[in-house]
């Protein structure tokens, strides 16, 4: 099947048929894609910022990663699931907005970064792991991580 094949099934499905007659169900979809980013951020912000030593500081950096990652596999979800929802509404728009293929090709880098690099990392004692190595990591994810939000905020101004 094409892709726009595919995005345009996408629209006239039930999913994108709920997301365009019924603007409350809607609006719910991105509050909740909204907090659920918010969530996201927060975590990456608290990890890497850990790993960078710049707060909680009196807290092992292991205490923080571990905690953290439970809240952002979560709104990971959260995210994943109502943005399928909402871009279901208008899937053929978003199939010719390039901030939309720059946000989901910024997305499936941050999850592979988070689940291929980084939670294999972190599983080790950090203790063990060159300072260096950590900083890189942290500033890495924050590099890329703000970059999904930056390219999905643009997906409202295009």
């Amino acid at each position: 099947m094409e892709l726009l094949t595919f995005f345009e099934w996408a629209e006239t499905s039930m999913l994108g048929s709920i997301g365009k007659t019924y603007g409350g169900v809607y609006a719910m979809g991105q509050s909740l894609h909204l907090m659920s980013l918010a969530l996201l951020g927060g975590t990456v912000l608290v990890t890497d910022l850990r790993l960078l030593n710049v707060m909680l500081k009196d807290v092992p950096s292991e205490v923080v990663i571990e905690n953290a990652h439970k809240w952002f596999r979560v709104a990971l979800i959260v995210i994943i699931s109502t943005g399928i929802f909402m871009a279901a509404a208008v899937a053929t728009r978003m199939y010719y907005n390039p901030f939309y293929w720059a946000k989901m090709s910024a997305l499936l880098a941050g999850i592979i970064f988070v689940f291929a690099i980084k939670r294999p990392l972190l599983k080790r004692p950090h203790a063990s792991i060159n300072p260096i190595v950590l900083k890189s990591v942290a500033v890495a994810s924050l590099i890329i991580w703000f970059s999904v939000a930056a390219t999905g905020r643009w997906i409202g101004f295009s």
